[in-house]
């Protein structure tokens, strides 16, 4: 069953996906042409294993935590994995600018 997700990209631009809910995050963003990842971190990072850290996004809402970096991530304020999360219907993605990793500063994330 499709799920629509909005993407923002760190430039402001807005962009409207169709995908399989429970896809990969990480996946869906990619075949869309939108990269998770920092300039840097586009040939160089772990397929997608949870590994590298580099594939960070902010969620309006994120789901509650299921992996030990989830927990990390909300208890001080760094980015999801797009590898580790499903696509979910209504899903709000926000695209960080970041250089490798994703950073916790103020103003970063989902208003």
């Amino acid at each position: 069953m499709p799920a629509m997700l909005t993407v923002e990209t760190p430039t402001g631009e807005t962009h409207e996906l169709t995908a399989e809910r429970g896809a990969v995050l990480r996946d869906v963003l990619l075949d869309a042409g939108l990269s998770p990842h920092g300039r840097y971190a586009e040939r160089v990072n772990c397929g997608g294993r949870g590994i590298c850290a580099t594939c960070g996004v902010r969620l309006a809402e994120p789901p509650d935590p299921n992996h030990w970096h989830d927990d990390l991530a909300d208890r001080f304020g760094y980015p999801r994995f797009s590898c580790q999360l499903r696509v979910r219907d209504g899903m709000r993605v926000k695209l960080l600018d970041k250089r490798v990793w994703g950073s916790r500063q103020a103003g970063d994330g989902m208003e």
